[in-house]
């Protein structure tokens, strides 16, 4: 079964742009991206759009359909009203750089700030040891294919610019909480994520968790035992206290 359907794709750049109305033949089985590859074959050459593996695994085909970030690849047709244009915008979080494609960078300067993996100290290799229950509380986070639906989706970001420089969005929360749940991981997680990586701003509304191709759950599994622990460190007495038993004071006090 074939029909035609309208698509309205957002073309310009960074100094500016608009709508362009397509009229375009559907077939069934076919998701968003087989056709705006089709417009690109044989109505619009110059439309400008990333994608890579039309599988779901890469991340690159990520928009806006109707106003819902989304993978271009994963969207099917049939899910979407056929006697309604078809609206496709670039990511809004981040700036254009043409058509559907945007920069984000933003994502890469926020993966460089976060420590890698430290271990302790003389711990060889061949040494790690974890219990399964430890390889499964991170497990899932691992799933991430880097789609940025989640940055693009969190108003902490996305309506506010100034919040870029001291928020690193929850893709990149996740990371800090999946290194901080790893038994031998020795780094101050904790301290970071609140005071270098913007926990605070996150107010768990869950939008990053609604859109992620993965089914990751972000916020329930990540972000809130995060904040958890923080809050734990911060204001448990018990904690507290543990902190500073042993603690030598200066001499004379």
């Amino acid at each position: 079964m074939t029909y035609h359907a309208e698509f309205r794709v957002w073309r310009g750049d960074v100094s500016g742009g608009g709508f362009t109305s397509y009229r375009i033949e559907v077939h069934e089985g076919e998701v968003v991206l087989d056709l705006v590859l089709r417009l690109q074959a044989d109505q619009a050459p110059d439309l400008a759009v990333r994608w890579n593996c039309k599988a779901g695994k890469c991340g690159s085909c990520s928009a806006e359909i109707n106003g819902r970030p989304r993978l271009l690849c994963m969207t099917r047709m049939s899910a979407l009203p056929p006697d309604q244009p078809v609206t496709i915008t670039p990511l809004r979080a981040f700036p254009v750089i043409r058509d559907l494609v945007t920069d984000v960078s933003f994502n890469y300067a926020k993966a460089r700030e976060i420590p890698s993996f430290a271990p302790p100290p003389g711990l060889r290799a061949g040494e790690y040891r974890m219990r399964q229950e430890d390889v499964e509380r991170s497990q899932e986070f691992r799933k991430c294919i880097e789609c940025y639906l989640c940055q693009n989706t969190c108003h902490v970001v996305r309506d506010h610019e100034e919040n870029k420089g001291a928020f690193a969005g929850p893709r990149y929360l996740m990371r800090i909480a999946e290194l901080d749940m790893h038994p031998l991981d020795t780094v101050d997680r904790q301290t970071d994520a609140q005071e270098v990586h913007g926990l605070g701003y996150c107010n768990i509304t869950k939008c990053c968790t609604e859109v992620c191709p993965e089914s990751i759950k972000i916020t329930d599994n990540a972000l809130i035992p995060l904040k958890e622990r923080v809050v734990d460190r911060k204001y448990d007495p018990l904690v507290w206290l543990g902190s500073r038993i042993g603690r030598r004071t200066e001499p004379g006090r």
